[in-house]
């Protein structure tokens, strides 16, 4: 599952009950800071890239300083990239590699959003709060100066763009118990039957009350559509909507060929559309049914 939000929005707090249930959380911003730590590779190769003076007096990466040359142009961010991301890439799968057969993982991805990474997930959590209420925190809480608060909200996706890729909308105008409770309960009654299902190849029951908790029906579609197409791929032509007015949408993917038509039925399974028989197949989310028809090219 992917979790994301505006910076103070209140991620962590999501996270840390996913945790305390049993999830297995893997922190891009953790990892990030990881493959930079003294001694790593990845430090010695910004060191490399930039220069000695983006380290503080006990070797460590002085993050300001390193800042100040890499976001100067592209050709610097462009650099600063070529050598994170690969480490933080390769953290990442590691670490997905090490969850249990059985974990619900928690992907904690800062720019999500803004990396077009939606339609890789099961489901997309999104953490909401007001700007005024995230500037509010950043000041207050993090000691940030308000025009550096404002500046990196509005760096970022916002409200529109963020619900348009939104499965789970958690809501953080109120205290953090209540945000608490709402991540338990979406825990309880979506998190843990869909990994159930997903595990077991079972098409989902479906559950009245998330239905109605669906944030943005209008791009559900899409959502599913996107889906649909990363895990699909190259093995299919197209990928149709056959009834985007439904409650229960269907969608049709035109395989390339015969074989690309069984890769693609070993693909949906372990990407939340399990077998239903003859070419179709059920989404294993309580929360978002849809019948998915596989049929081959002529």
């Amino acid at each position: 599952m992917g979790l994301t939000g505006g910076i103070g929005a209140g991620k962590s707090t999501v996270a840390k009950t996913f945790v305390e249930r049993g999830g297995f959380h893997v922190d891009a911003d953790k990892i990030a800071r990881e493959v930079v730590e003294p001694g790593t590779p990845g430090l010695a190769q910004l060191v490399e890239a930039f220069g000695e003076d983006i380290l503080v007096g006990d070797g460590s990466l002085d993050r300001a300083a390193l800042a100040a040359k890499a976001f100067v142009d592209d050709e610097s961010r462009s650099t600063l990239n070529s050598i994170t991301h690969p480490l933080v890439g390769a953290r990442t799968q590691e670490l997905l590699e090490a969850a249990p057969d059985d974990a619900i993982v928690i992907q904690d991805i800062p720019l999500l959003v803004e990396s077009n990474m939606a339609p890789f997930f099961h489901l997309v959590i999104i953490v909401h709060a007001d700007p005024e209420e995230r500037v509010r925190r950043l000041v207050e809480l993090r000691g940030m100066p308000e025009s550096d608060a404002r500046a990196r909200i509005a760096a970022q996706a916002d409200d529109d763009q963020r619900r348009a890729v939104a499965d789970v909308w958690l809501d953080n105008s109120g205290s953090p118990e209540a945000l608490a409770a709402a991540s338990g309960w979406v825990w309880e009654r979506r998190l843990v039957p869909f990994e159930t299902n997903v595990r077991t190849r079972t098409p989902a029951v479906v559950d009245a009350e998330l239905l109605a908790a669906e944030p943005n029906s209008s791009t559900l579609p899409t959502r599913i559509t996107n889906r649909l197409w990363a895990l699909a791929g190259a093995n299919a032509t197209t990928i149709d909507a056959a009834a985007r007015g439904s409650v229960h949408p269907e969608f049709v993917i035109t395989a390339r060929d015969a074989d690309a038509s069984n890769v693609l039925a070993d693909a949906l399974a372990p990407g939340g559309f399990v077998s239903i028989g003859d070419s179709r197949f059920g989404s294993a989310d309580p929360g978002r049914p849809a019948a998915v028809n596989v049929r081959t090219a002529e």
